[in-house]
């Protein structure tokens, strides 16, 4: 009977749910793991494009009043610079003074406004710079547009300078412009030639050709020597551009050099001194006194 009397108890145990805490979490997640792909992504194409695509890329979307000149710092230029080039000129205040004064003379009354002459010269002289400046931009972009002169990017160089605007198709060891001893380019020296004919088509000024070798090279013609071979390729140099697009008025002169103006005058024996130079002229050719036109 004891047992019976025994009293049974009962515990009934609640079990809390912990709340909902929403997917939010999950929003950021996916967020952070798409900000890290884009970012490894972005990684892996600056890793493949060339040094000389940076630049064409920098070129496209820099202001226009932005140098394109090249300083040398990497690649063919070995950290070296051929030129103290400055930076690009931009729009100054003596331009804004000129505009002003031309203004003014288109006003004044009786003529008597003097015009400023010297304030005038500089406007001109910066609208040609900003011509050149266009012109680089251009230049650059469409040898970009080329997939095919990927391998030649090094070699191919624009820089704006005193005398006007220098394109050069510069050799370097392990890649070659022209086959050794040969006046005829290879066909992506070709194509590089042939895209740029257009744009100087385009320009007012006259461009010289000149060829150049380097020091030291052995010719196996007697009879055909840096001489011959630096004139024989400015001028087919020229003769590509006016195949291309580029009239006969707009050459002022294709001359050859040999080795006797080096890209690198401290040692004229690098490959880089064997190129050929396109240079678009700052200023016009002189006209002969005895010339009427």
């Amino acid at each position: 009977m004891a047992e019976s009397d025994a009293q049974i108890i009962i515990k009934r145990i609640k079990k809390h749910r912990p709340e909902h805490h929403g997917g939010a979490w999950k929003i950021a997640y996916a967020d952070f793991v798409t900000a890290m792909m884009a970012f490894f992504l972005l990684l892996w194409l600056i890793s493949m494009t060339t040094p000389q695509q940076k630049i064409g890329l920098a070129d496209y979307f820099a202001p226009p009043n932005e140098s394109p000149t090249l300083s040398g710092a990497g690649g063919i230029m070995a950290g070296k610079s051929p030129s103290d080039s400055g930076a690009q000129k931009g729009a100054s205040s003596s331009n804004i003074s000129a505009a002003g004064s031309l203004d003014a003379a288109k006003h004044a009354p009786n003529g008597n406004a003097k015009l400023d002459t010297k304030g005038s010269s500089l406007d001109e002289s910066a609208e040609k710079d900003m011509g050149f400046h266009s012109a680089a931009v251009s230049i650059k972009q469409a040898w970009h547009a080329l997939p095919q002169l990927t391998d030649v990017a090094d070699n191919l160089l624009v820089e704006e300078t005193p005398e006007g605007l220098n394109i050069q198709l510069v050799e370097q060891s392990g890649q070659r412009m022209f086959p050794e001893g040969s006046k005829y380019p290879l066909e992506a020296t070709r194509q590089a030639i042939a895209a740029i004919a257009p744009i100087l088509q385009q320009l007012p000024n006259q461009i010289t050709i000149s060829g150049h070798t380097a020091a030291g090279v052995k010719y196996n013609n007697p009879r055909y020597g840096a001489w011959d071979l630096s004139s024989d390729r400015a001028n087919v140099v020229r003769d590509i551009l006016t195949e291309f697009g580029l009239s006969d008025d707009h050459i002022y002169s294709v001359v050859g050099r040999a080795t006797q103006d080096p890209f690198f005058p401290d040692d004229p024996y690098l490959a880089a001194n064997e190129r050929v130079k396109i240079t678009v002229m700052r200023a016009a050719p002189p006209i002969p006194a005895d010339l009427k036109p």
